[in-house]
């Protein structure tokens, strides 16, 4: 792995200089042009650049997925791995709905009147789960169970196609175990270009929402305001705290496994004695091995003072993924306000929320955990506020809308709401 040592300098200092050593020699990225050939070229567009960026052997010949041929995967999946999937949205659906009120928020305030804060779905939701190469079935059911518990009407999957321009079986069946209505054989910028602006063959959603590379970040980045986005999660992240007991190759194997999506997201480990980061260091390069797209990974290793330090660490950087490989780990955890998952216990690994634990996979990463959190229901739901003022009401409020607009040269909105005071006597 890219190793560097780094030295304390304060939480924030240090939590800087490992993003800015970590995200060194990172290509820029610019989607414009995508944005513009997918606008003006439609179906023809996606077919084109999806030969250029995403089936380089075999081009599909529609960007929409037959339903039979998802019918047909489904039929197909191996019965142990449609039992590990099955809990896996099982477990996210309980999750998710354990995040659903059902009940409209209503406030009675002093004057009479009440405002009432309710939620309701949106209308159409675009999934979109990274691929190509490899297949993420895991990242089909996290966008796509919390958008059906929210209640979505609408539900739809954007991923790309494999080597042969077709989408990988396990993917297809997935999207039927969780009821997608559309998949779509497109991946990177295009496909959420798509998705916000519409095609010929894809209806355009109100909500985007999944993982990806930088590409995907940036047009999700690009297309939020005409679209609803979750959040701009992009390369995976790890940071473990880990403690005096904790077990190197345990701790290594964890951040070999977020490598796993690639060389492009930082991996941190804190600790007080300097003989772990010692261990785990060595460790990890042996988890590493010849696997090339693991070693090339940046591991930050930050020599802390105590577990207070460790704490202000994480919470300046903000990380994806934290794990509390301490004894008191769960008394930690309580601390921790940034993080996008906390994973407590030297026995919670990351690897179990990446796929069955029931909490999202689709997490903020490079420090937007300071401001957003998992995906789940409420990415899919929008709030609709209902005012009622009664006669009596009207008459105390009035006077007050009437002084405040009047203050701000808009004078008539006093009047609209001083006749209702008129009228209430």
């Amino acid at each position: 792995m890219k190793t560097r040592r780094f030295h304390w300098s304060g939480a924030k200092q240090t939590a800087a200089a490992i993003r800015a050593w970590s995200a060194a020699g990172l290509p820029t990225v610019d989607v414009s042009g995508i944005e513009a050939e997918v606008r003006n070229g439609g179906d023809a567009a996606l077919l084109r650049l999806t030969a250029r960026f995403d089936a380089t052997e075999r081009a599909p010949q529609s960007v929409r997925v037959d339903t039979a041929a998802i019918e047909a995967a489904l039929a197909s999946l191996d019965t142990g791995l449609r039992e590990s999937l099955e809990l896996a949205i099982a477990n996210v659906r309980t999750v998710a709905a354990a995040q659903i009120d059902p009940q409209p928020r209503a406030a009675q305030l002093p004057q009479g009147h009440t405002v009432t804060v309710r939620e309701a779905p949106v209308g159409a939701v675009g999934i979109y789960a990274p691929g190509g190469r490899a297949a993420y079935p895991s990242s089909v059911l996290m966008g796509a169970v919390p958008a059906r518990v929210a209640g979505v009407e609408r539900v739809v999957l954007a991923t790309p196609p494999g080597p042969n321009g077709a989408v990988p079986s396990p993917v297809l069946a997935v999207a039927a175990l969780c009821e997608i209505d559309e998949v779509y054989a497109v991946g990177g910028a295009q496909a959420i270009f798509a998705l916000a602006y519409g095609t010929e063959s894809v209806a355009a959603v109100d909500v985007v929402a999944g993982p990806g590379n930088a590409w995907v970040r940036e047009a999700k980045r690009a297309v939020s305001g005409i679209v609803g986005i979750d959040s701009l999660a992009g390369p995976s992240e790890l940071m473990l705290i880990a403690g005096h007991d904790v077990d190197p190759g345990w701790a290594a194997l964890d951040l070999c496994a977020q490598a796993e999506h690639g060389a492009d997201g930082p991996l941190v480990v804190a600790s007080v004695e300097a003989a772990v980061l010692d261990a785990v260091e060595a460790a990890a390069e042996r988890a590493a091995g010849e696997r090339v797209e693991i070693g090339d990974a940046p591991l930050a290793l930050v020599h802390i003072a105590d577990s207070d330090a460790a704490i202000d660490l994480a919470n300046a950087f903000a990380p994806e993924h934290l794990e509390l490989l301490e004894q008191d780990a769960a008394l930690l955890a309580d601390r921790v306000t940034t993080a996008g998952c906390v994973f407590a216990g030297n026995h919670s690994a990351t690897a179990f929320g990446d796929y069955v634990a029931g909490s999202n996979h689709v997490l903020p990463t490079g420090g937007a955990g300071r401001f957003s959190g998992p995906l789940g229901p409420h990415a899919f739901r929008r709030r609709i506020a209902t005012v009622e003022v009664p006669p009596e009401a009207a008459a105390k409020l009035a006077p007050h809308v009437d002084t405040i607009a009047r203050a701000e040269g808009l004078p008539v909105h006093g009047e609209s709401a001083m006749i209702r005071a008129k009228d209430s006597k």
